[in-house]
């Protein structure tokens, strides 16, 4: 096609997403033959079957599979373009959003995001999700706003990122531990019996690295998936957790942090979000007001600096 139709793309979108001719004509108010027409058209235009019988219903081939989220985004972009630019009254605001974010992020920043949107936006509720893997999956398919954390290999590349803040992992334990008295070298931070962290069930990490490093090796007496169950442990036992310092303000109130005594690389929390939200007024606002919060508690945290 020399001059493609440039309608036909909201047409593919809408077959991409309903996997059917029957529903697409339905949804577009087309006639099954009007919808067939457009099909052939698309075929001959993307030199690829699209859509193929599979009994009794269609299946999209790998063409389309890689086509449907930039042909979604596209429209979605061109909706925006050509939508009139309307205000955004905060006071009239009724919508929830859901944030999928640690518990971590949820118990530090979260008492400050809900009542900043609070005063702001009185109508407006945030519902926190936990966050059991980094699949992009509840971002595209809209099930998530908003998610907080690590840009990852499993992030998908349609995804927008923006960096929060930098984190660094300590070390903590309950006050009166015998690693509260006398300087922390990597030797005795490596005797003490450890909590390792992770989701997968590892047992072994970046900090283990750096201390193999050194000829040392860590002890770790249990695995557990988060780091709040982590910390309670800690609280509780002679044992070692080793936490991400800004996710963890909250949750280590009474406790000793200190520096870890071997090197680790810092870690970026980038706020995530899927780019048909882009041109959302409203969602736009709230990722403003993560990024302040976020920022707030930063400013705190360099004045307070309590690991030193």
């Amino acid at each position: 096609m020399s001059t493609p139709d440039l309608n036909l793309l909201v047409t593919l979108n809408v077959l991409l997403a309903e996997g059917s001719v029957a529903l697409a004509a339905e949804r577009l108010r087309l006639s099954p033959s009007a919808m067939s027409r457009a099909l052939a058209r698309l075929r001959e235009a993307t030199g690829d079957p699209l859509l193929v019988r599979a009994g009794r219903g269609l299946v999209p081939t790998p063409r389309a599979l890689e086509l449907r989220e930039r042909v979604g985004r596209i429209v979605e972009d061109a909706r925006a373009v050509l939508r009139p630019g309307e205000a955004l009254d905060l006071g009239k605001l009724v919508r929830t959003f859901t944030l999928r974010a640690s518990e971590g992020f949820a118990e530090s920043f979260g008492p400050d995001l809900i009542a900043r949107l609070g005063k702001q936006a009185p109508g407006v509720r945030l519902r926190f999700m936990q966050k059991p893997d980094k699949d992009s999956a509840p971002l595209r398919d809209g099930s998530v706003d908003l998610e907080t954390g690590v840009v990852g290999e499993t992030m998908g590349p349609e995804v927008r990122a923006q960096a929060l803040f930098r984190d660094r992992f300590i070390g903590v334990v309950r006050t009166g531990h015998p690693l509260c008295r006398d300087e922390i070298t990597p030797s005795r931070y490596a005797a003490g019996g450890h909590i390792a962290v992770s989701r997968r069930g590892f047992d072994k990490g970046a900090i283990d690295d750096a201390l193999n490093a050194l000829g040392l090796e860590r002890q770790v007496a249990t695995v557990v998936g988060g780091f709040s169950t982590a910390l309670a442990l800690a609280r509780a036992s002679d044992m070692v957790a080793s936490v991400p310092e800004r996710h963890t303000a909250g949750l280590r109130a009474g406790m000793h942090s200190f520096p870890l005594p071997v090197p680790t690389s810092e870690l970026t929390v980038s706020l995530l979000w899927h780019p048909r939200m882009d041109a959302d007024p409203a969602h736009r606002w709230l990722r403003s007001c993560v990024r302040e919060v976020c920022s707030a508690a930063d400013r705190g945290q360099q004045n307070e600096n309590p690991t030193g």
